[in-house]
């Protein structure tokens, strides 16, 4: 056992093994258009957990963090930590809103809800909150992260610039993140 614990993808691969031994085990499974609908939403809140879980990760442990970290130990986070977990906060973006928008595809309401059509305006509400959010990770936050880590070079000044626009961008997320996540639950479970 702590073979496999001690590799990220032998543990990954692992709860995935275990998944289909419970999926399996438990009964029978209709691999219908419903059952590919229900692994495409799983799919997507899987991928949806880790991209809010690393933009909460940013704005409520590293951000208010770096203040208390010795300047020697920085370059720890910026170099090593930072650089990693925003490759994952991008492309856990990335796969939300495509999994997302083949979930609605699939479903017959993609249009409705894009167009904030009955009865699926707060998914659709969600979807645009969601579409704001990655657009601004991959098109505010990346391109002014390279900048603030050093992966693209500029002046100190810029630098210190980027640093700020980024951080005020995953705030404003953070910020949409609380209705997004209520709208996409909503949808379902009548909470509007």
């Amino acid at each position: 056992m702590a073979s496999i614990l001690q590799s990220l993808q032998r543990t990954v691969l692992a709860g995935f093994v275990l998944l289909i031994l419970i999926v399996l085990g438990v009964g029978s499974v209709n691999f219908d258009h419903a059952w590919g609908a229900f692994v495409v939403r799983w799919l997507h809140v899987l991928v949806g957990v880790m991209w809010i879980g690393l933009l909460w990760y940013f704005n409520f442990v590293q951000i208010p963090s770096m203040p208390k970290i010795p300047d020697e130990q920085k370059p720890a986070i910026s170099k090593v930590i930072a650089p990693t977990a925003l490759f994952w906060f991008r492309y856990a973006a990335l796969f939300t809103v495509v999994t997302g928008l083949l979930l609605a595809a699939a479903n017959g309401y993609l249009v409705q809800a894009l167009t904030f059509q009955q009865p699926v305006v707060a998914i659709g509400i969600g979807m645009w909150l969601a579409l704001v959010m990655a657009f601004n990770v991959w098109f505010i936050i990346w391109p002014n992260q390279k900048k603030a880590l050093g992966i693209v070079q500029v002046e100190a000044a810029e630098k210190a610039a980027a640093a700020r626009l980024a951080m005020l961008t995953s705030r404003f997320n953070t910020m949409l993140s609380v209705p997004m996540l209520y709208m996409m639950v909503a949808q379902q479970n009548a909470g509007l």
